[in-house]
């Protein structure tokens, strides 16, 4: 199972101003899909205190994904891609893109998302948009490869696809690994 840790970045939630709606939604998905969230935090869109806020949850918490959501869009105050990257170590641009991808099927304003993924140690980190809906539109175009993807990192994963070829003999499988 997983460990899941959400990071939502809104000013007013952080004062109590304004219910974070964004972060249950994306916990009640995550716990029916493939994790358990054992970290949760509400946070003002400050660009310091995100980033010590993703490093606390990868390095001491030792998440294995942390999500964020809100702050990626072009607000002046809009600053968590930029604190997610300050953190990483590598990106994982297919994420945002398919998130991306899958948005733009319901909306052109997907095109203005500024979301970004990347590794940090042995934690992925994905932000996901601050609306409940389109969080939840974006993990669910995303979350079926993510179990891989941390099996990966961790290096508990020998295989990354098994193809069947067709020879004179017969069916054979060749495996492709990730070394």
């Amino acid at each position: 199972m997983l460990k899941i840790g959400i990071v939502t970045a809104s000013d007013k939630g952080s004062r109590g101003e304004r219910v974070d709606e964004s972060g249950p939604k994306i916990k009640e998905l995550v716990e029916t899909i493939a994790g358990k969230v054992v970290a949760y935090q509400i946070i003002p869109d400050e660009l310091e205190i995100i980033k010590k806020t993703l490093i606390d949850f990868a390095d001491d918490k030792k998440v294995d994904i942390i999500f964020t959501t809100g702050g990626t869009g072009f607000s002046p105050r809009d600053v968590t891609p930029e604190a997610t990257l300050a953190v990483v170590q590598r990106l994982t641009p297919g994420i945002p893109e398919v998130m991306r991808m899958e948005s733009l099927k319901i909306t052109p304003k997907a095109m203005l998302s500024r979301a970004v993924a990347g590794i940090r140690g042995n934690t992925l980190i994905v932000n996901l948009p601050g609306s409940p809906k389109a969080a939840a539109e974006c993990l669910q175009a995303i979350m079926s490869a993510l179990p891989h993807g941390i099996e990966i990192l961790k290096g508990e994963a020998s295989e990354c696809a098994v193809l069947e070829t067709v020879g004179k003999k017969g069916p054979e499988k060749t495996t492709l690994t990730s070394e």
